[in-house]
């Protein structure tokens, strides 16, 4: 008996001990080590890839984000504000109902089919929105002329970049919007076109909240 309840004592203490060792390794010491390389070797990546304007964060190179204007008495849906460059839809985002705070919580796609009668309606509205919006005196955007990226969103909801083509068919109504030359907000989105990695890995693309950040530093100089 007193074998029996000193060996289930010696085999509880190893068990606690081992605990103990492992919380530490495993809990305190390996964050920190890890942590510490990568403020070191990526801080920007480790910090989570943090856009700064004027001197504070504004954003993540890494998540997307709306242009809109203020919500107006009554209104439900907000306005995109036109006279900025606008990333893709976000209709694979839910209504956050666990923490109302903190937006990112919720990510993901709209998980409808291709002939879903929602999913349809939305391209459509949202084909038809792009075809207004960007269509100015001088410069009409035909149904063609809208990519895919316009009307649909990513499978995260939060994509931060869009195509060359869907940047370039807002140029004419950014610069008429802002003032500028059509050449000149043209050559801002050049700029700002990421070609493929190592010349074939993904697609060329354009981050949205850089080139807007762009767009501001130039109309402050106009």
């Amino acid at each position: 008996m007193n074998t029996s309840v000193t060996n289930t004592a010696r085999l509880l203490g190893a068990g606690l001990r081992a605990l103990l060792v492992l919380t530490v390794v495993t809990g305190i010491v390996y964050p920190l080590v890890i942590t510490g390389i990568a403020q070191g070797l990526f801080p920007g990546k480790a910090n989570g890839s943090e856009i700064e304007a004027d001197g504070k964060v504004v954003g993540s190179s890494l998540i997307g984000q709306s242009y809109n204007l203020p919500l107006e008495k009554g209104q439900e849906t907000p306005e995109p504000d036109l006279k900025w460059f606008q990333g893709r839809p976000a209709n694979g985002l839910g209504t956050n109902t666990v923490n109302t705070q903190y937006d990112l919580i919720l990510s993901g796609a709209t998980n409808r089919s291709a002939d879903n009668p929602e999913l349809v309606q939305w391209v459509k509205d949202a084909k038809a929105a792009v075809i207004k919006d960007n269509s100015v005196p001088g410069h009409t955007v035909h149904p063609s002329d809208v990519p895919a990226d316009a009307v649909t969103s990513s499978g995260s909801g939060l994509d931060p970049h869009i195509s060359p083509k869907y940047a370039a068919l807002q140029i004419h109504r950014v610069a008429e919007r802002n003032a500028l030359p059509v050449p000149q907000v043209r050559a801002l989105v050049t700029a700002h076109t990421t070609p493929r990695t190592l010349g074939f890995i993904g697609e060329p693309r354009v981050n949205v909240l850089e080139l807007n950040i762009a767009l501001r530093e130039l109309t402050s100089k106009n």
